[in-house]
């Protein structure tokens, strides 16, 4: 019978390849470490600075909701002239929605006052306080000349405004007594916040 001829398994590597590195040893020729002993190179993820919130609120959520309500409406910064053309401008337009609705009532022309005089009070800026209490009082008048009874001539139209001046006078008094007690009070923590701030630096 005749035998096949087998031919010998080549054990070595074929030519024309590289040879595939040792198994138990690095890129190097050293030993090759195992993968969980390998210094990690990867940066651990930035921790992200918490979430601000626009309102107050969310930052002290036991205040009362009246508090975070009021923090949550808009808070612009007025210059002196600008807060004394804001309160002007609404009183006038306040007057005149008065005559045309209340048939020129002087109690709804004073009931509206108080808040325009807290809101000319809060918005104001820090460097322009003093100059609240000085406006409304200008506001107010201008206001009341849409609902003095007017005579004949400039000077028919001053004697009412006078008079007008003199029978409400209780509701400037406490516009103006509400707008300085706010500057007051946005003063002294003012000052207590600068202080702060002062003893910080300093220690």
């Amino acid at each position: 019978m005749e035998q096949h001829r087998t031919r010998p398994a080549q054990y070595g590597p074929r030519r024309g390849r590289a040879p595939l590195p040792p198994q138990g040893r690095g890129a190097g020729g050293g030993p090759r470490r195992p993968a969980a002993a390998r210094p990690s190179t990867a940066r651990p993820p930035a921790a992200r600075p918490p979430a601000r919130s626009g309102t107050a609120a969310a930052r002290t959520p036991g205040a009362p909701r009246g508090l975070r309500r009021l923090r949550a409406l808009p808070n612009p910064r007025l210059t002196g002239l600008g807060s004394g053309l804001f309160c002007a401008a609404v009183m006038l337009v306040l007057g005149f929605l008065d005559q045309v609705l209340f048939g020129a009532s002087p109690t709804v022309y004073g009931v509206l006052f108080l808040p325009v005089c807290l809101l000319t009070a809060l918005w104001v800026r820090k460097g322009d306080l003093l100059t609240a209490p000085v406006v409304v009082p200008i506001a107010f008048a201008v206001g009341l000349l849409a609902l003095a009874e007017s005579g004949k001539g400039v000077g028919g139209r001053l004697m009412g405004l006078v008079t007008a001046l003199a029978t409400e006078a209780g509701w400037l008094y406490g516009g103006t007594l509400i707008a300085g007690s706010t500057v007051i009070v946005r003063r002294v923590r003012l000052l207590r916040r600068r202080a702060a701030a002062r003893g910080r630096t300093v220690g």
